[in-house]
């Protein structure tokens, strides 16, 4: 299979999680291959139990519509409208545009592309010759494969697999061995859907955060939290540094009112990632952001850097993030400024402070140097199509 121009599906979460941020995850890949010259398609299925989550009505049930509806706009936007489908298991059919040709398009696809392997592989595509699975929560997705026989079958149905933790395999990585041979890959960023400028340095540190996304694991006695067990030590970072925090946060509201209690500034995070742009005007309006990873990236030394951090460093905006061994390939002298501790991040604001028109700048420059979608899905697709 030459890497000319390829069939390629790319399979993700938007439909059931119409959320600004997660959506840029998605629509990158969508986008940056089409770029390549790839004829392009995002398919989407429900899978077997109720996953389609609304905003507005805030609960999550098997009712695709507001889905259906953030969806459509979002692609019309990108110039992609008719570029997507779903495939809606609960009521047996496909919706959005490309649901009369959806599976013709398996039959015919070269590559599929499944992005988080938060969706099922049906019948329909388990004949594409190139089937890649990409983990983008490294070491909880091989401890599911080691503990839960429907995800690791699930898991089986790829030929090629590919992770966020780029350590993995690595010396100092502890992710634990799951018998799939993974390589490492990252977030692509389509550089011209993200307009850089300076920000300001009297902006608030921002980020979009869930408290706890799903519950924490134990596997060969070591424990792998969420954010929420990262969290602890920088709890007094508002008294102690005198700078203004804003988190746009998913969680209960006793733990919203325990980090405004402690000087965070908590927004809804439905509020900025109402859409894909709105999710931008929010990094833009951030001088920075400052971040922790989930207790298991770090413990485990995965490598993975965050798909929101990327979106940060295309819009010029430097970001405070914890270090999950990622400092091992990503080698900034600016724009990132990794830490281990709670000291750490006061030097490291401090050096923003200092600095912050050449860490804004840097940080559009890391952002093409290690993001840009050319080279990530040009070397993706190489490593796929040669498997």
């Amino acid at each position: 299979m030459k890497q000319s121009q390829l069939r390629i599906l790319v399979l993700g979460y938007l439909v059931r999680a119409p959320l600004g941020g997660i959506a840029w995850h998605y629509l990158q890949y969508v986008v940056g291959l089409s770029r390549l010259g790839h004829d392009v398609f995002f398919f989407e299925d429900s899978d077997d139990y109720p996953s389609c989550y609304d905003p507005v009505r805030n609960l999550t049930d098997a009712d695709p519509t507001y889905g259906l509806g953030f969806a459509a706009r979002a692609f019309e936007r990108l110039g992609l409208g008719q570029r997507w489908t779903y495939y809606d298991a609960h009521a047996d059919r496909w919706r959005g545009p490309a649901a009369h040709c959806a599976l013709a398009l398996c039959e015919t696809a070269d590559v599929v592309l499944n992005v988080s392997g938060v969706n099922p592989l049906r019948s329909w595509m388990r004949d594409i010759p190139a089937r890649v699975l990409i983990d983008t929560d490294p070491g909880f997705t091989q401890i599911r494969h080691l503990t839960d026989p429907e995800a690791r079958a699930r898991a089986s149905q790829h030929t090629v697999f590919m992770s966020f933790g780029e350590n993995i395999g690595q010396p100092g990585c502890t992710v634990p061995e799951d018998g799939f041979s993974w390589v490492s890959t990252r977030q692509p960023l389509v550089l011209d859907a993200w307009t850089p400028a300076c920000g300001s340095i009297h902006r608030p540190l921002t980020t979009v955060m869930q408290w706890d996304s799903y519950r924490s694991q134990t596997h060969g006695g070591v424990r792998y939290g969420m954010k929420a067990d990262s969290f602890g030590p920088y709890l007094d970072l508002p008294a102690r540094t005198g700078e203004a925090f804003t988190l746009a946060l998913g969680g209960s509201r006793r733990v919203q009112e325990s980090l405004a209690s402690h000087g965070w500034t908590i927004l809804d995070s439905r509020v900025p990632t109402s859409d894909p742009w709105t999710y931008q005007d929010f990094i833009a309006e951030s001088k920075a952001e400052f971040s922790v990873a989930k207790h298991g990236y770090v413990v485990s030394r995965t490598g993975w850097f965050s798909e929101r951090s990327a979106g940060y460093l295309a819009s010029g905006r430097p970001v405070v993030v914890q270090d999950t061994g990622f400092t091992r390939w990503l080698h900034a002298d600016g724009g990132v400024l990794a830490f281990a501790e709670p000291d750490e991040v006061v030097t490291q604001l401090d050096a923003l402070n200092r600095s912050y028109e050449r860490h804004c700048t840097m940080a559009r420059e890391v952002a093409r140097e290690y993001f840009d979608s050319a080279k990530v899905l040009s070397r993706l697709l190489a490593l796929s199509i040669d498997s």
